[in-house]
């Protein structure tokens, strides 16, 4: 029988979060049961409230840095803070939470034989001297900077995950993240895409990082969330890493000028110094998902910015409901 036809309980670390939330809500519709696990340092109960009356949805209080006793057939592991506000606010427990849960969630996945899913990240590659970049880059990577928490934490997974499928033979797929944006972004989170948006639309100045000439390619959460299930799908010989990421590389104040246009808001331009370690160039090579997930975005920048940018003004504005397809037609798509 075709295991993707097969109802599977899947467990979700870092379900309440940004990407968690929309995975979740995708499996769930599927007809899996779920079981989300977050300890809610970034993720929120707000963002999988609309689920929690599915009756194959299960959501728990927990941090993956400690052992987890279930029973699950797969788990897709995207317990970490992504972003540099939130990850360098305790980088020390930020390299515990990839390092100590990933070997966590692979010592589950050894003891139940479940499928494992780790989301990594493109700040493996560091400030890339290749462009775009392919799976094949080894990245450059400052080992002792700010960022560095995050960056080799998520190395060292991607290192864990390859050596548990070389010494205990387990199923692993891992997938590189490149920027992604949609609503359920946390507000306070420092991206670019959610700072730029909520600035705008309250009339404060909006602020870039040097000249505004660095690049990054914005993929939007529906589309990476579809190369995550084509992944997981895929059979135990395919195992990544493989890119997933849209290859639309925009300068910083192209998206600011974008983000202000569409909004309609007043805010002003105004740079501030450049972080240390900030990736110049940031575009990801997506032929290996063309070809082994048949996996490419499909959802253009402005499109997916209205989606945001509506649910972010929800958001400002007091609303407790998520943003529905109907209010993103309203809105102008």
């Amino acid at each position: 029988m075709n295991e993707n036809l097969v109802s599977k309980r899947i467990l979700v670390t870092g379900g309440a979060g940004f990407l968690g939330s929309h995975l979740c809500e995708r499996l769930v519709a599927e007809g899996n049961d779920v079981l989300c696990v977050d300890n809610y340092f970034t993720g929120r109960r707000a963002n999988v409230a609309h689920l929690m009356d599915a009756p194959n949805f299960d959501l728990i209080r927990h941090d993956v840095t400690f052992p987890l006793y279930v029973e699950v057939d797969e788990i897709y592991n995207l317990a970490c803070p992504a972003s540099p506000v939130h990850y360098q606010f305790d980088p020390v427990q930020t390299t515990k939470t990839s390092v100590h849960g990933a070997i966590n969630m692979l010592g589950l996945a050894k003891r139940t034989r479940a499928k494992i899913f780790q989301a990594s990240t493109s700040e493996v590659y560091g400030d890339p001297s290749q462009h775009p970049q392919t799976e094949e880059y080894w990245g450059n990577v400052n080992p002792v900077g700010p960022r560095s928490c995050y960056d080799e934490g998520k190395r060292c997974a991607e290192t864990l995950f390859f050596d548990y499928r070389r010494q205990h033979d387990l199923r692993v797929k891992v997938a590189r993240i490149f920027n992604t944006y949609g609503p359920r972004m946390h507000p306070n989170d420092g991206r670019v895409v959610s700072n730029f948006i909520v600035q705008a639309l309250k009339g404060e100045p909006i602020t870039i990082y040097g000249d505004g000439s660095q690049t990054r390619s914005f993929c939007y959460v529906d589309d990476l969330i579809e190369g995550f299930v084509r992944l997981m799908a895929t059979p135990d010989d395919v195992t990544g890493p493989i890119n997933i990421g849209n290859p639309g590389e925009f300068t910083i104040r192209q998206l600011a000028e974008t983000v202000i246009d569409m909004t309609g808001s007043r805010s002003r331009i105004v740079s501030l110094p450049l972080p240390e370690n900030d990736p110049k160039q940031r575009r990801p090579d997506i032929t290996k998902a063309g070809e082994v997930l048949g996996w490419t975005p499909a959802v253009d920048l402005r499109i997916g910015l209205r989606r945001t940018i509506t649910y972010f003004d929800g958001l400002l504005a007091g609303s407790k409901t998520e943003a529905s397809p109907e209010l993103f037609l309203r809105a102008g798509e």
